[in-house]
């Protein structure tokens, strides 16, 4: 074990997909090499068809709160159908419109000139102000897409884009979330957010508490101890754990830091391949953003309440089956008018 940890190691051998059922697959080339470093490299020393020509994309997001999405930003619109919501809860458009307008284009110098008006449709799940419980349909229409700007990205990949200049950092805060919500294992709280945060196009990387920073901290400078707060309540006396403690909310601020590359749709001219393998110069046409930060602030709200959402329903689903255990609840309180908003 030691050894194996000091010296490196490379070792290759042949790996069968299925289990070996003998549906066809080929045996994968699959190196391993462990560094030093304690790290192992995996890599394929060769890529099969079947690799090549089978993908599958998902397009949901959720476990009870669920939300599949549609469209495009170039074609006729975009949607989604909002499944797993509760019955009678008040909801009309004009709820949904408060926050599309918040990224609506061209409010900013750094974000496109394109003229869209974002308006959303809701065209099911909601009767007479209210939603029904059914899965709700919001659709929002391109009026202004010019997609015959994006004709040459048909046949030449877009340089770091996923067929083939800002960068910016979002800071997001949650309060209130109550205690205890989520699981210790594989379906911890952090976990579930950085899912949801990585999976927004052009996010490059997330460290929510201390984050990396906490790598430099011995356990003793990094530890939260607790203190009995105002009206007994348990709290700790810092929060570098980000309000997430064994992946489970310990009632504190969650605090998350997201990262976003430069925007990679410039007019700079830059090299890349066509698909029949052409080295060309390529420059992008339209309207695009100088930075993603401005709206990818209200998309990075938009994914974390998603999870939240999730969680509450979830908490209900299952913790609604046993007794609530009274000491680890917090007093309920009236809220008052100056109670700040869940998120920032």
């Amino acid at each position: 074990m030691a050894s194996s940890l000091l010296y490196p190691k490379l070792s290759t051998k042949g790996v069968r997909t299925n289990g070996g059922s003998g549906l066809g697959f080929p045996a994968l080339g699959l190196r391993r090499f462990r560094l030093p470093t304690l790290v192992t490299v995996f890599f394929f020393s060769f890529v099969p068809s079947w690799i090549q020509v089978r993908a599958a994309t998902r397009n949901s997001f959720g476990t009870l709160f669920r939300i599949p999405t549609y469209g495009e930003s170039h074609g006729g619109g975009v949607g989604c159908v909002i499944d797993g919501c509760p019955p009678r809860v008040p909801l009309s458009e004009a709820d949904i419109q408060f926050e599309l307008d918040r990224r609506v284009p061209g409010q900013s110098k750094l974000t496109s000139t394109r003229n869209e008006t974002d308006t959303c449709k809701i065209l099911s799940g909601i009767s007479e102000g209210i939603t029904t419980g059914s899965p709700m349909h919001v659709f929002v229409p391109n009026t202004n897409p010019r997609d015959h700007n994006y004709t040459e990205m048909s046949t030449a990949y877009g340089p770091s884009h996923a067929d083939a200049t800002y960068d910016f950092i979002v800071t997001c805060l949650v309060k209130n979330v109550p205690l205890v919500w989520n699981s210790p294992v594989f379906d911890k709280l952090e976990a579930e957010l950085a899912k949801a945060c990585m999976s927004i196009p052009a996010i490059i990387g997330f460290e929510f508490g201390s984050g990396f920073a906490g790598t430099s901290l011995t356990g003793s400078q990094h530890n939260d101890e607790f203190c009995i707060h105002e009206k007994g309540r348990i709290r700790t006396r810092s929060n570098r754990s980000g309000g997430i403690q064994g992946g489970i909310s310990n009632g504190e601020t969650i605090t998350m830091r997201i990262a976003l590359k430069p925007t990679p749709t410039i007019a700079k001219k830059q090299r890349t391949v066509t698909r029949d393998r052409r080295e060309i110069e390529f420059a992008v046409r339209g309207q695009h953003e100088l930075c993603i930060g401005p709206r990818a602030v209200l998309v990075v709200e938009a994914m974390v309440a998603l999870v939240l959402m999730d969680q509450l329903l979830l908490q209900y689903a299952q913790c609604e089956l046993f007794p609530i255990n009274q000491s680890l609840q917090e007093p309920l309180e009236k809220p008052s008018v100056e109670a700040p908003p869940l998120f920032f």
